[in-house]
């Protein structure tokens, strides 16, 4: 945690390491991908931000 208890964003942050061990915010949705398999719909909408994501496969 950083001073008052303020987590930063990772904005650029590729590594999972630096984000877990250096004071950045973190969501854990591994309940959030149970919940999916369990309780799945016959359809299952995911929406991102314009222009965000498209080149994670790249590296």
């Amino acid at each position: 945690m950083t001073d008052r208890g303020l987590l930063k964003l990772p904005v650029g942050i590729e590594s999972f390491e630096k984000i877990r061990t250096e004071g950045f915010y973190y969501v854990d949705k591994t309940a959030m991908i149970r919940d999916l398999l369990c309780k799945w719909g016959e359809v299952n909408l995911f929406t991102r931000p314009r222009r965000f994501g498209k080149s994670l496969n790249m590296s």
